[in-house]
């Protein structure tokens, strides 16, 4: 039984492909147990690559 609840747990990351320099965001929730990643995008839709030396 749960008596009390102040707000939630989110994680928001960004995590870089080492490879390919690709961005990702990465989202979860421990409350849902849920969990979302996808490529971050430019204005024009193109996938944000971080130039990997």
């Amino acid at each position: 039984m749960e008596v009390y609840s102040q707000g939630l747990t989110n994680v928001e990351k960004i995590i870089v492909d080492t490879q390919t320099g690709v961005n990702y965001l990465l989202a979860a929730s421990t409350l849902t147990a849920g969990c979302g990643m996808s490529v971050l995008v430019d204005a024009d839709g193109k996938p944000i690559v971080t130039p990997m030396d």
